[in-house]
């Protein structure tokens, strides 16, 4: 008869924790190999703050702050959005997803490590933003708002990344870049992220609280106290209605088409 032997609890997690973090690992490099992904996702953000929240700023202060809260928004999208959109996409269109599901990995794996992608790349941009706000634009923020505003830029990357993941399973691999470029560009500008609403036609300012990319900017806006006065759980509430219903609809189609 054989012995029933107990592993050890540390032991059973750690080859899964090490196969999480090897797909995250890989998936960055990945990603960081790709110049048609990680330079404009990188450099984008960095160079429209350089060219109006620095060169043609002429030392206007809270216009630098205002800038490095909604361009901080504007860089952490695209990252989220061309991460799972466009990757997404061209895994399904090369059977490189359904490889994954045969191989003996931990279910979700692969999604987890385009989501630690996502938010790592969004860390790199919203860190970046901050350093050249912080020495060649003139922003001066308290320590904790620092923080707040980085963690703010970051964390609101998901609802975006439940859009491209769904932008990924109804898109080909060819046509997800149009579709998130098509979804993205216009987004930024009608939510305000380029420019102020004030700036844009009333119906264009009026339409902007229907995109999630707004309650986004509003939050990063609040934390340097340049937001419209509206509650957060408002904007807590449509980024996380909007991250929990994309996701739940990439996942029905990922099941019914894969």
């Amino acid at each position: 008869m054989h012995a029933m032997v107990e592993v050890p609890a540390a032991a059973r997690r750690h080859p899964l924790l090490k196969s999480h973090v090897l797909e995250a690992k890989y998936e960055f490099l990945r990603m960081l190999r790709t110049p048609m992904f990680a330079l404009p996702t990188l450099l984008f953000p960095v160079m429209f703050y350089l060219l109006f929240g620095v060169a043609m700023n002429r030392g206007d202060g809270s216009a630098a702050q205002h800038m490095l809260a909604t361009y901080g928004v504007f860089g952490v999208m695209g990252a989220a959005l061309f991460g799972f959109g466009v990757t997404v996409a061209m895994d399904r269109a090369q059977g490189l997803l359904a490889l994954k599901r045969a191989l003996p990995m931990p279910p979700g794996a692969w999604l987890l490590a385009k989501m630690a992608m996502a938010l790592l790349f969004s860390a790199i941009v919203a860190l970046l933003l901050a350093v050249i706000a912080a020495t060649l634009a003139g922003v001066s923020l308290a320590p904790g708002q620092w923080a707040l505003l980085w963690l703010v830029h970051v964390a609101g990357a998901l609802p975006f990344c439940a859009i491209g993941l769904y932008i990924g399973t109804v898109a080909g691999g060819s046509a997800a870049p149009v579709v998130v470029n098509l979804l993205y560009l216009p987004m930024s500008f009608l939510s305000g992220l380029w420019l102020p609403l004030a700036m844009l036609p009333d119906a264009l300012a009026r339409l902007a609280p229907v995109w999630p990319s707004y309650h986004h900017g509003q939050l990063a806006l609040k934390v340097v106290g340049m937001d419209a006065g509206q509650p957060v759980a408002l904007h807590l509430g449509v980024l996380a209605v909007v991250a929990i219903g994309f996701f739940v609809l990439a996942r029905a189609r990922l099941a019914r088409c894969g």
